[in-house]
């Protein structure tokens, strides 16, 4: 009998084994057919500003491609659309897989550690790491070349001959097609500007990337869209005016370039580049943000502007972004539950909702939230506190009062109480499928403010680990810089508001705190060193946290991209083969480029909110099953003291519960911490350095990590600014 059980266990193990290793070949099998892709889709923006492209394989494939139910349109979306709108479902299918394959993740970001080291610390760049760098030049290479090949090509056919038979001069023929070429560049930058800010999206995460990470992205391709593009304008405006055709910059015309929408798409562009520099986008932060909504009318006048055909080249981006945006707009349409809250003397608040059980996100994940009390419009991101693990029935944020939307929330909820409801909604979560701390020997987390509550949640996973599972969790050295010793109030931060089942002394942690404006404890307000509690009783209507898409989210991600596109084409080969082509005849010389673009664009619209709308409603009514029990639930009491459990007083900290944790704690008045002295002087073969805080600090570890002192230091900058 023993001998039959042990051959039963064996087999399903063997089965079990059998199971990981095919998935582990689909999944190599997706990557390899992802790269091949991404080479071809390479090879193609290589070969634009080439004659051979545009004379012979356009021509080709035209030949072979062109019909009657997509017209010239269809070798566009062929070349253009389909390859990124392929990889972005393949990615999905690839990161569902992968959901379970944390370790091999943590070997293969093992490999890339050097790469991700901070090369270029200080400058309009900001934090550069080596990897980004390469990127980055071999971007440039590509926009110059872009830019060289172009021009000698138009250059190469202007002649004195050539610019008399249209009545020019031959500086003005080149003026005209110098301007065209720095819209060809341009909208090179334009077909990658929406992929960083496409918060959902698996192309990203295909390659490692997170949104909140690769915003300076966005940005920096932002800055060289509206410079090309700004350029091509001035050319065009001044070429009509040397040749006395001003009359050409109020023309609409049926076919070819609308002028009038180009220009109106550019003085949109230019509102959004003049608000986003960083001194208005600081000081005036609604004015940027509001502002920046312009892209609807940016996008939708350049398609006016090219026509539908030519828009092919940067919709793949933007068609992601509009599938992330409508469900981001489904899911701000609910009202969230906020189960309770409490706010710290140093003018923080922690805010707790209520969490579907099938939710999981990963440490540092962010959450965009709106008060509509406050404004309907402004949406916020911060950073997880809570922990999947050791949380499992809410979802934490913490908001410290720095700005005008986030004083107004502090105000609001220290003048009255109690508070019977108050209506939130939520965005996200959103973050890294999987983090890869777990493989240092050692943590050193650094920051700044409130810069330290990205690693509240790293610490609370890392005591899970420690009290729960039997591998080794590395050392964690926690360095917090704050102005006044009331900030020191955000460390209670770190345990959880319902207490906590899990015991911080398996974790080796310490924390060093400096409080840098103060030399001396304070010792005349001991009274303000209470944290104020409360619940809320929340609406009937109220929903927990909950991935938008449920537990499968990748899946119906991916099922979302790739049926919408295949509505779309179903629906404009119905357009083109009855509507168009009777009146056009595939000559794309006789129906209105407005008209089918304006079409192209709707019928977009349609198919991603048609799709995106069925999904949505579909895992809707599958949580809601689930959740009867929950949303019946009252609010939990909480456990914890009221009062912080830090006492400062003759520059100790007295403990009122959980003794090891304040125990691991040290305070310095008066000081700023040798950060230099403390990373060099850590013990271990590896060393994750973490930093999150004010830029000064940032860019000051990273120069640290750069140095070439210890080769043993793995930078990460994990902070997010708009």
């Amino acid at each position: 009998m023993q001998c039959k059980k042990r051959g039963d266990m064996d087999s399903k193990m063997m089965k079990g084994t059998s199971f990981w290793l095919g998935v582990d070949v689909l999944r190599y099998s997706i990557r390899l057919v992802v790269m091949v892709v991404l080479l071809g889709y390479l090879m193609v923006w290589i070969m634009m500003p080439t004659n051979m492209f545009w004379l012979h394989w356009l021509p080709h494939i035209h030949a072979k491609t062109d019909s009657k139910f997509f017209g010239q349109q269809g070798a566009n979306l062929l070349i253009y659309t389909f390859p990124i709108l392929l990889v972005a479902t393949l990615g999905c299918v690839y990161l569902h897989l992968g959901k379970e394959c944390v370790d091999h993740d943590r070997a293969e970001n093992s490999r890339w550690a050097l790469w991700k080291r901070p090369v270029l610390v200080k400058g309009p760049l900001g934090i550069v790491s080596w990897i980004e760098l390469s990127f980055l030049s071999m971007f440039c290479i590509l926009l110059v070349w872009s830019i060289s090949a172009s021009l000698h090509g138009m250059f190469a056919n202007i002649t004195h001959q050539s610019a008399a038979k249209i009545g020019v001069k031959v500086w003005e023929a080149k003026l005209e097609s110098a301007g065209l070429m720095l819209s060809l560049v341009g909208n090179i930058c334009l077909a990658f500007l929406f992929f960083p800010v496409t918060r959902g999206s698996s192309v990203l995460r295909l390659i490692g990337l997170t949104s909140e990470s690769s915003i300076k992205y966005h940005i920096w391709l932002g800055h060289i869209v509206m410079t090309l593009f700004t350029a091509h304008g001035l050319c065009y405006i001044i070429f009509w005016a040397a040749t006395n055709q001003s009359s050409e910059m109020l023309k609409w015309d049926k076919i070819g370039v609308s002028n009038v929408a180009g220009e109106l798409g550019l003085l949109s562009g230019l509102a959004m580049w003049a608000t986003s520099f960083p001194r208005i986008r600081r000081r005036i932060f609604e004015l940027f943000f509001y502002t920046h909504h312009l892209y609807i009318f940016f996008i939708v006048l350049f398609v006016l502007h090219v026509g539908i055909s030519y828009s092919c080249i940067m919709l793949p981006g933007f068609y992601l972004f509009l599938i992330d945006r409508y469900l981001r707009f489904i899911q701000s349409q609910q009202n969230v539950r906020l189960v309770a809250a409490r706010l710290l003397p140093c003018e923080a608040v922690e805010m707790n909702f209520s969490k579907a059980p099938g939710l999981n996100y990963a440490p540092t994940s962010t959450l965009f939230v709106n008060v509509p009390s406050i404004s309907k419009l402004q949406w916020h991101p911060f950073t997880i506190t809570s922990n999947s693990n050791t949380d499992p029935e809410k979802v934490s944020v913490i908001i410290k009062s720095e700005g005008s939307w986030s004083s107004t929330l502090y105000q609001k909820l220290s003048t009255a109480s109690p508070k019977e409801h108050l209506q939130v909604s939520i965005e996200g979560p959103y973050g890294p499928t999987s983090t890869n701390f777990l493989r240092h020997d050692m943590l050193v987390m650094v920051s700044g403010g409130s810069g330290m509550t990205p690693f509240i949640s790293i610490i609370r996973e890392l005591i899970f680990r420690a009290n729960r599972i039997s591998s080794k969790s590395p050392r964690v050295l926690l360095i917090c810089a704050f102005k006044k010793s009331l900030d020191v109030t955000m460390l209670d931060l770190i345990l959880p508001l319902w207490g906590t089942t899990s015991d911080i002394y398996p974790l080796q942690l310490q924390i060093e705190v400096y409080i840098t404006r103060e030399t001396e404890p304070t010792r005349d307000n001991q009274k303000l060193l209470r944290t104020i509690q409360f619940n809320f009783k929340p609406s009937m209507s109220d929903v927990p946290v909950s991935a938008i898409l449920g537990s499968n989210s990748w899946l119906w991600l991916g099922a979302i991209i790739s049926s919408s596109f295949v509505l779309f084409l179903l629906i404009i080969s119905i357009l083109t083969r009855y509507q168009i082509q009777p009146i056009d005849h595939n000559t794309d010389m006789i129906y209105s480029y407005s008209a089918r673009s304006s079409l192209n664009m709707l019928f977009i619209c349609l198919s991603i909110a048609m799709t995106a709308t069925a999904a949505f409603l579909w895992n809707k009514d599958q949580a809601a099953k689930e959740m009867k029990q929950i949303q019946n639930m009252d609010a939990p009491t909480p456990t914890r003291s009221p009062g912080s459990l830090f006492h400062i007083a003759d520059g100790e900290l007295e403990a009122f519960p959980h003794q090891s944790f304040v125990e691991a704690t040290k305070v310095h008045y008066g000081e700023r911490p040798n950060l230099q002295k403390i990373i060099t002087e850590c013990e271990g073969s590896s060393i994750g350095v973490l930093v999150s805080g004010p830029r000064k600090i940032r860019q000051e570890v990273a120069a640290i990590c750069s140095s070439g002192l210890a080769d043993k230091l793995h930078f990460e900058n994990i902070s997010f600014n708009w």
